[in-house]
């Protein structure tokens, strides 16, 4: 009945407007989901137009100030000094959480490792760990990739894996996922992260504990279970003012449909 309502709802605002456009910019850990509900979108409703482009969690909130897009993806929470920003520029947003994600950490397919512990991660990250024989792997140099810092998958890991200190001197910063994704398949000694609909054969993911005892590889599964410790949600920002016209899509993402689409391209659904 819900479902049937929240159909009924968003054909008849269409069914009174000409043109249906909205833009989506940001989060690239979000981008391959909301393309997939543009386009199915834009099946069921003809008169609709969704345009979905990437480049970071930092660029979709700061083309939302700009009013240069109408939904921000952000794979992180707007920080305080975005709030100000904000609400220096007269905009009032309102935040939705559309899904949950769990972050992957992914190294070179023939690296021997299977699993690592949070404080292993931190150590790595943070330049204490340089080899990986320290963790029971071959005597070979570890090669650190991370995100580019506007990214929210760069600052997520840095709050929760690495408890807010700061990354080793020597990552390498990577301005995509595809290109975490591409590096870490072609270096040996590679590790990074990336989210989970992310994950491919070109790379091999690692089971992570952050108690010492209990390890769990990165699933839809293991994380809807609470098994995965880094997972983080994600979302959808908009302007307040322009609720009317932005609801329709997100009624629908976060719709029975929607939330299937979201399962699919292996995020976790809200409910």
């Amino acid at each position: 009945m819900k479902r049937t309502k929240s159909y009924l709802i968003i054909s008849l605002f269409l069914a009174t407007t000409s043109l249906y456009a909205q833009r989506i910019k940001g989060s690239d850990t979000v981008l391959p989901v909301s393309q997939q509900a543009a386009e199915n979108f834009m099946k069921k409703y003809p008169k609709a137009h969704v345009t979905v482009t990437g480049g970071g969690s930092g660029v979709g909130i700061s083309s939302l100030m700009d009013n240069t897009t109408d939904i921000a993806m952000l794979s992180r929470p707007v920080k305080f000094s975005e709030k100000m920003k904000l609400k220096e520029a007269k905009q009032n947003i309102q935040e939705v959480i559309i899904a949950y994600d769990a972050l992957a950490v992914i190294i070179h397919p023939d690296n021997p490792v299977n699993k690592l512990t949070r404080k292993q991660l931190e150590d790595i990250f943070r330049g204490k760990i340089k080899n990986w024989k320290q963790v029971g792997g071959k005597d070979q140099k570890i090669v650190v990739y991370t995100r580019e810092t506007s990214s929210g998958t760069y600052e997520f890991f840095k709050e929760s894996v690495l408890k807010n200190k700061n990354y080793m001197s020597g990552t390498l910063s990577m301005p995509a996922t595809g290109a975490v994704i591409q590096s870490v398949s072609q270096t040996k000694g590679a590790i990074g992260y990336v989210g989970l609909a992310y994950v491919s054969p070109k790379i091999k993911t690692l089971a992570i504990s952050y108690d010492n005892k209990n390890y769990s590889l990165p699933s839809v599964s293991n994380a809807s279970r609470k098994l995965y410790p880094i997972v983080r949600p994600l979302y959808y920002y908009y302007n307040k003012q322009n609720e009317k016209t932005i609801s329709p899509f997100i009624q629908y993402l976060l719709s029975d449909e929607g939330q299937s689409i979201i399962k699919d391209n292996g995020y976790v659904p809200i409910r």
